[in-house]
């Protein structure tokens, strides 16, 4: 295993000079060009935690996310990944196991670490446990969620607008009963697609059926459950709009149970644009949301903090721009 000696003598520079460059102090370009194409050739790399020792960093961020079988977050965090890599920062990925204990303990687990900052997926919206751990003087970035009474820098998607333009795609094709499978409500996004679903109803003066509103966990079994209730009911929807991609592909797998042509028997528009999007048949029409420029735009914000940087507002609060992607699975009815 290579040592600081090896680098300082296939450099040719002291150890000392060697030590700065690893620190991240002043030294001659030439100098710091020849350690750092030294430190590549041998694969060398310094302890983790004498370094922290020193420079009161680790390199580290800590990533808290739901489900790590999810493809929503772990793209979130593969955009993270790739946006501070330049920086000379890794990730340590955490499933907080959608609860607020798992997240509890993952957060206590990266303290431990001494983790440069936290980007966090909340799985509620009452987490006051986070607001110690910013008076604690860590970092953090919430992504996708907002929580309440905590004051804190946020990625977020436009959920309300995205929902708006789903429904009001519906609408002008004609559909007036657009069934909503729903997120909990006790989760930010849940509650903000839920008000796009009824702000479109109002702007187009149409009055919401509540039996044709349902609320699910977020998983395929969840979709599944709801779109037979939905299609059980004695007037059941034209449309059916479902806020999260997994219970997208749950009410999709009820529909082809019971044999219902997508779009001839029944309009339907889901959430994000992953692989079973485009393969079923007929390919949905999807509201899209940037995945990839969450992870990056979350990782650009901690490390300004980090990095001491406060300029500009605080919170700093980003809303993404989603897209409505239209294909098949939409009819135009009378």
């Amino acid at each position: 295993m290579p040592t600081i000696k090896d680098v300082a003598k296939l450099a040719g520079v002291s150890t000392a000079t060697v030590s700065r460059v690893l620190n991240g102090e002043n030294v001659k370009e030439e100098n710091r060009r020849r350690v750092e194409e030294a430190v590549k050739r041998l694969n060398y790399s310094t302890n983790t935690l004498a370094r922290a020792l020193k420079t009161n960093k680790t390199m580290t961020v800590g990533v808290i996310v739901p489900d790590l079988s999810n493809v929503f977050f772990t793209t979130i965090a593969k955009g993270i990944e790739k946006a501070l890599h330049p920086y000379g920062y890794s990730i340590m990925v955490c499933d907080s196991d959608e609860s607020i204990e798992g997240e509890r303990e993952k957060i206590a687990f990266l303290k431990d670490k001494f983790v440069d900052g936290i980007i966090i997926i909340p799985v509620g919206d009452q987490q006051l446990y986070l607001k110690r751990l910013q008076d604690d003087g860590t970092p953090i970035v919430l992504v996708d969620r907002l929580i309440e009474d905590i004051q804190a820098d946020a990625i977020l998607v436009d959920n309300i607008n995205g929902a708006y333009d789903a429904v009001e795609h519906l609408i002008v094709n004609g559909h007036r009963r657009i069934g909503l499978i729903s997120g909990p409500q006790h989760i930010f996004v849940g509650k903000e697609r839920l008000i796009g679903y009824e702000r479109a109803y109002t702007d187009y003066q149409l009055s919401i059926d509540p039996k044709i509103i349902r609320y699910g966990d977020l998983h395929i079994e969840s979709g599944y459950k709801l779109m037979n209730e939905l299609l059980d009911l004695p007037s059941p929807p034209t449309a059916i709009f479902a806020a999260n991609y997994y219970m997208s592909i749950g009410a999709i797998m009820a529909a082809n149970e019971r044999h219902i042509n997508i779009p001839e028997e029944l309009s339907f528009i889901g959430f994000d644009d992953m692989e079973l999007t485009r393969v079923i048949k007929p390919p949905l029409t999807v509201v899209v949301q940037p995945m990839d420029k969450m992870g990056q735009a979350a990782a650009e914000l901690i490390y300004k903090r980090m990095m001491g940087d406060n300029s500009g507002p605080f919170p700093t609060i980003l809303r993404l721009k989603t897209q409505l992607i239209k294909r098949e699975s939409v009819k135009k009815i009378n």
